[in-house]
């Protein structure tokens, strides 16, 4: 078996640090982010807590006309039909206006879930490990330090099996093009090897984003579906329209992975909705 990369994102007492940061952004995307900032409160007003960036942008590794930009916004109260066709709204604005994202979305949940305890090692780890603060009170000063062990790798990723129906249900009504179905090969692929990774994580030891790391890692613990982890880590990135790929998922590594990862590490708790 091959060895696996030493474990990284960590500080020296073994908690996960958070990976983003304002300073990290690349240059061809500060504008877009600042517009972004300027306009939230207009959108949100008094209900607006606190706002995030996540992903490639505050990581500092976003592509130019190629990476979306994603936020994440804490209401004070639980959002409404309105906010999200707000939010809609606001990405549509931003992705027409600056050619330098391809896309732009925004995730939307009550500051009170936040940091509720039911998602305290889900969204609650996502803010304070993955989000980078953009506006308000950062809620990471709410919430704990984190390890990467097995309640963490179950709490985040351990519903892939509630998900295959649902992803099943897509590929069948999407248009038979490959354009419909590229969205769906980047969306399932990106989940996919992050849900791999996470199952080895705790014997890893450490924590990454980068989804070609995530597979290398992966695959070290798991040789025989290393294969197909890395041809999903390519497809994250590189977005194909292959019909046969999304079967793959749903049919063999999917339903492979969601048991194995129940064997490992349980079943993600039920959520209300």
């Amino acid at each position: 078996m091959p060895k696996p990369r030493l474990p990284k994102g960590l500080d020296p007492e073994g908690h996960l640090v958070r990976e983003g940061s304002l300073g990290r952004i690349p240059a061809p995307f500060r504008p877009v982010v600042a517009a972004a900032r300027d306009r939230l409160p207009d959108v949100f007003g008094a209900r607006l807590h606190s706002a995030y960036l996540y992903g490639s942008i505050p990581r500092g590794t976003a592509r130019v006309g190629r990476s979306d930009l994603d936020l994440l916004v804490a209401l004070w109260e639980e959002p409404g039909d309105a906010d999200r066709a707000a939010a809609r709204a606001l990405g549509e604005a931003l992705d027409e206006e600056f050619p330098e994202i391809d896309g732009a979305g925004t995730l939307l949940y009550s500051r009170t879930r936040l940091l509720s305890e039911l998602e305290t090692h889900d969204l609650g780890w996502f803010v304070a490990c993955l989000c980078t603060p953009l506006l308000g009170e950062d809620l990471a000063e709410h919430l704990p330090r984190y390890r990467p062990d097995s309640l963490l790798a179950r709490e985040t990723n351990g519903d892939l099996a509630l998900l295959l129906p649902r992803w099943r249900e897509r590929i069948a009504t999407a248009d038979d093009t490959d354009e419909a179905r590229r969205p769906l090969v980047r969306f399932m692929s990106r989940h996919l090897v992050r849900t791999g990774f996470t199952l080895v994580m705790p014997r890893w030891g450490g924590w990454t984003s980068d989804l070609t790391e995530m597979a290398e890692i992966f695959g070290a613990y798991y040789p025989t579906r290393a294969e197909q982890m890395n041809t999903a880590a390519v497809a994250g990135y590189e977005p194909t329209g292959d019909p046969a790929l999304l079967r793959s998922y749903v049919d063999d590594l999917g339903p492979w992975l969601a048991g194995e990862y129940a064997r490992v590490h349980g079943i993600k708790a039920p959520r209300p909705d």
